[in-house]
């Protein structure tokens, strides 16, 4: 297993966590519905993608391939400048940080994508061995 992704989805999820409840009791009052549904946003994907690098420390444990540790950098990488682009835009209301939030999207999906790729090799390569 590699432990290193073990220590950044526990850390991961553990922010999530605390941003979620930051954002419910403490932010509430003083954004804008919309802002609020921007924040929740965040808040999921960063949820949703801690169980994703969860996911990368347990394969690893069973499949060492580089494929792995690319797919948990883009899943890693995407969530910071999805959800954090996210949580800067509906605490700032600064509009351009928008901007970056396509960028993480797009990591997010090729970490993804880059799962989907493995398990299609790593499937071929048993097949070949029974």
């Amino acid at each position: 297993m590699n432990y290193r992704w073990l220590h950044v989805s526990g850390i991961s999820g553990l922010l999530a966590v605390a941003l979620g409840a930051f954002g419910a009791h403490s932010l509430q009052s003083s954004m804008t519905p919309h802002l609020q549904a921007v924040y929740e946003t965040a808040v999921n994907y960063h949820f949703y993608h801690t169980f994703a690098l969860l996911g990368i420390a347990l394969l690893s444990a069973h499949i060492q391939h580089k494929m792995l540790n690319w797919a948990g950098c883009c899943f890693l990488t995407g969530l910071i400048l999805f959800s954090g682009s996210l949580y800067s835009l509906s605490i700032t209301g600064i509009r351009w940080l928008g901007m970056i939030t396509p960028l993480g999207g797009t990591l997010l999906l090729l970490g993804w994508l880059l799962l989907v790729i493995l398990a299609r090799k790593h499937s071929s390569l048993s097949h070949k061995v029974d």
